[in-house]
């Protein structure tokens, strides 16, 4: 029985709550992030774990390993599996620590898998914005960064497209990348770059972060406290943006959640504690693109996942297989997959 008790994702929610507690005045409240962050290839290759915890763990000690099966940049599409996936981790993870599990396992089902890892901060800054932890960079940025590793997965393999997974915020910069970085033609959707966009836990409406948003927006209504700027400065530009009405989301999702010609599986758990609501991450179709939008637990009860084990369950890969081919991955997997705080 695996149990995964509360990870790096859940455990930055006390050094955000820690900008408060440090003050307005303080020098480190008062420092501005790192506003320059870049993406970095993997080096290497961590052990294939099934434990969010000690993915977590190891992808800490070792910022810039590859999940195993991942990476193999000699690896060329065949017509069973035509199309590369890419995957993208969320905020303050890594490639490694996010697709410990899943990217051995999508590899194992024959396809050619790459990863790497983005929105790290170029300089040392406070809390979370440290060279070795991703995606706390600008959105915007992140989304430039894939839009140019993608673009190297399609000249080094041949392929016309890749499959995108996304989690957390990873959803997020693949749909910015779609919109604003060449991932997607809405004029003639043959040219996409990308067929799927599977996604586990995305804050693509926002997030309330478990409260966390509304608790700076009531002390910034009721005691005239801004404290936006020290938030951001312990967790990150994308911290900030992502909670509920920011305005890289507002702008994100200005005239529909989708783009035309592209397949979107959409995934949440109720046990989700980061991206909150969890309905919040379900998408709607616009012309041209095609929605599911899929409660993990809905068939499968025993699954509890909560945001960061979700990718580290395997209803979770069955539903990435199924998504990107329903013919051959037919079935989904039901197993217990707990988390314990």
């Amino acid at each position: 029985m695996k149990h995964t008790p509360r990870s790096l994702a859940t455990a930055a929610f006390v050094i955000a709550t820690a900008a408060i507690t440090i003050g307005l005045n303080s020098p480190l409240a008062m420092a501005n992030p790192p506003d320059g962050s870049h993406s970095s290839d993997t080096v290497g290759y961590g052990p294939e774990l099934t434990d969010e915890a000690a993915a977590v763990a190891y992808g800490l000690a070792n910022p810039d390993v590859a999940p195993q099966g991942t990476d193999d940049w000699s690896c060329k599409p065949d017509a069973a599996h035509p199309r590369p996936i890419v995957l993208v981790h969320g905020t303050w993870a890594s490639a490694y620590s996010a697709y410990a599990y899943m990217g051995p396992e999508l590899a194992k089902a024959g396809y050619c898998v790459f990863t790497f890892n983005y929105g790290r901060a170029d300089t040392a800054g406070a809390g979370l914005v440290q060279p070795t932890i991703g995606a706390t960079g600008y959105i915007e940025d992140s989304a430039a960064q894939l839009a140019a590793f993608v673009d190297r997965v399609l000249t080094t393999t041949g392929a016309a497209q890749v499959d995108t997974i996304g989690h957390s915020q990873g959803g997020v910069v693949i749909r910015q990348y779609l919109k604003s970085n060449g991932g997607a033609d809405p004029s003639n959707p043959s040219d996409n770059k990308v067929s799927h966009v599977i996604t586990y836990g995305a804050t693509n409406h926002g997030t309330t972060l478990s409260g966390l948003g509304n608790l700076l927006g009531v002390f910034k209504g009721a005691l005239g406290l801004d404290l936006n700027n020290p938030t951001e400065t312990l967790i990150g530009h994308a911290g900030i943006q992502q909670l509920v009405g920011s305005p890289v989301l507002t702008r994100l999702n200005d005239g529909g959640d989708t783009l035309p010609g592209i397949d979107y599986t959409i995934v949440a758990t109720q046990y989700d504690e980061v991206s909150t609501p969890f309905s919040a991450t379900y998408l709607t179709a616009g012309p041209g693109a095609t929605v599911h939008d899929v409660l993990l637990q809905d068939g499968c009860a025993l699954d509890t996942s909560d945001h960061n084990s979700m990718v580290f369950s395997p209803r979770a890969v069955s539903l990435a297989l199924h998504a990107i081919d329903p013919d051959a991955h037919p079935a989904l997997a039901c197993t217990l997959n707990p988390w314990v705080l």
